[in-house]
């Protein structure tokens, strides 16, 4: 057995119940040569203007895991850096480190810091673990494929079902008799059903401290003020029992529903604590399983929340690493025009958009059919530059990390990739949103205008798209049926759509450019 002192290094975003790179310590070289390190960067942390509650809950729950390993036993460092390297070398100095294990992490940068320049900044022996939060490191379903090469994300999502046997029947066929029940999944939440609210979590000493310190420090997007997230894995653990329990049943028939009034609907709410390892994805996957099958819940909504689950976050996660590094600047329909100034302040006549921005400000959360419907809807038909859109997700959502928010934001909801994520660009005139929510109801634009003074800009965007695109978008088979609506469109319809989108875009190109966060208007 090793008798050198060897550290830990866990990530703010790695704070799984059994960590492999302890566990692999731990056996090599006992608990008692076993120092865990975290650190608080603030260079991490500065990168862009982060919604102030996600700082709360990583840091919170950073300090929650370090207090729940030194009851364990474990020896804890917890530090505070201008950076992850100045805080590890303080920490390897001063504990004398021989070595330093370390999971590898699930951004790109940070990988690449880790094993590339680590070693050598610190003086000592470095070793990177692969990373066990996601299920395609225990398993990829295509290995070969290039990145050229379009895999689909059905293909991908049945091949994670019967690896992993997750709604699988004895015979190798699908629970339910079909793999995919998203077509019973569209409805609209009706006036008559008010969906239950998420569990809360008062937040305690820690937590309180971390709130202060977050908000002494300005310079983000919202407030840490009702702050009330899980922190705990017994926290995260009684979330997920919750929607289980209360929200898994009704999840599938209004999974696409958009409200007003409602902010979460009968979404897990659980991505943000998934994505910080508070929660794995059998877990959870195994947890909804377990309810249809004791009847708690029909198949149409199971099935859907694993396919979020195994499905989508999975393969969203396959692609960064397949795409990456030149994912962030891939823009294939050539967008340029900057971020509108009313995405930080909220500050538009569309009330959707309105909603939907105030929301992510103030809570940090908006469900994934606003997020790809709406916000990327917008930014896609207004030719708004992807990485300017990517960075907004991350600086709003308490949920958004490089891994996710490129691949599902530049390539799914911006179709920038040149649909190497998804086979369409997802674009909808007002038509669908005035469907699928009440956000029309009482905005000042109409839905079924498609120009004039009172036509909604998503009505004038759509079509104009279709028309600057039209010999591209006729190219794909899927995008069919939208394309030929143009037939029905005379030259002179045409003309008076694209004056009025360069209207509306130039209004857009005339609002002040620079980003600026919500603390700062």
């Amino acid at each position: 057995m090793e008798h050198t002192p060897v550290t830990v290094w866990i990530l703010g975003d790695q704070l799984l119940r059994t960590h492999p790179a302890i566990a692999a310590v731990e056996a090599q070289a006992g608990r008692q040569n076993t120092r865990v390190v975290l650190v608080e960067s603030d260079a991490r942390m500065a990168q862009m203007p982060y919604q102030r509650k996600k700082i709360v809950l990583i840091l919170s729950a950073m300090r929650h895991y370090a207090a729940a390993l030194r009851a364990q036993g474990y020896l804890v460092d917890e530090v505070r850096a201008p950076s992850f390297i100045e805080g590890l070398r303080r920490h390897v100095e001063q504990h004398r480190s021989q070595r330093l294990v370390t999971m590898a992490s699930a951004e790109y940068e940070t990988r690449r810091l880790q094993q590339n320049h680590l070693s050598q900044a610190l003086g000592i022996p470095v070793e990177v673990l692969p990373n066990t939060q996601f299920l395609t490191g225990q398993h990829n379903p295509f290995p070969d494929a290039e990145p050229s090469q379009r895999v689909v994300m059905e293909r991908f999502y049945r091949a994670m079902r019967r690896r992993f046997e997750v709604l699988i029947e004895p015979d190798g066929s699908p629970t339910g008799g079909e793999w995919n029940f998203d077509r019973l999944n569209r409805r609209p939440l009706p006036r008559s059903v008010a969906p239950p609210l998420p569990l809360r979590f008062e937040p305690d000493a820690i937590t309180r401290q971390v709130m202060d310190e977050v908000e002494a420090r300005g310079g983000e997007v919202g407030t840490a003020t009702g702050f009330a997230l899980a922190v705990t894995h017994a926290q995260a653990e009684a979330a997920l029992a919750d929607f289980i329990t209360h929200r898994l049943a009704a999840f599938g028939p209004y999974e696409d529903a958009m409200s007003a009034v409602h902010d979460v609907l009968f979404h897990s709410m659980l991505s943000p604590y998934i994505n910080i390892g508070l929660l794995e994805p059998l877990q959870m996957v195994q947890a909804a399983e377990e309810a249809y099958r004791t009847g708690a819940a029909p198949i149409q909504s199971v099935e859907g929340f694993v396919r979020q689950i195994i499905g989508w976050r999975e393969y969203i996660y396959w692609q960064y690493w397949r795409l990456m590094p030149g994912l962030r600047d891939a823009n294939a329909w050539h967008a340029m025009r900057p971020l509108p100034r009313f995405f930080w302040n909220s500050e538009t006549d569309m009330r959707c958009l309105r909603h939907v921005i105030e929301r992510a400000i103030a809570t940090g959360y908006t469900h994934h059919i606003e997020r790809l419907m709406v916000v990327c809807n917008f930014c896609l038909l207004a030719g708004i530059r992807p990485a300017e859109v990517n960075d907004w997700f991350l600086a709003h959502y308490i949920d958004a990390y490089d891994w996710v928010m490129q691949p599902n934001v530049i390539g799914m909801g911006l179709n920038a990739d040149g649909g190497l994520t998804a086979t369409k660009p997802y674009i909808a005139s007002a038509a669908y949103i005035n469907k699928m929510s009440d956000y029309c109801k009482g905005c000042r634009y109409d839905p079924k205008q498609r120009t004039g003074p009172d036509a909604c800009p998503f009505n004038v965007l759509y079509w104009n798209f279709l028309i600057q695109h039209e010999t591209t978008l006729r190219a794909n088979p899927r995008l069919g049926p939208a394309v030929l609506g143009l037939a029905r469109l005379n030259n002179a319809e045409r003309e008076a759509i694209t004056r009025q989108a360069e209207m509306v875009l130039g209004k857009l190109e005339n609002r002040e450019p620079e980003i600026k966060n919500q603390s700062q208007k």
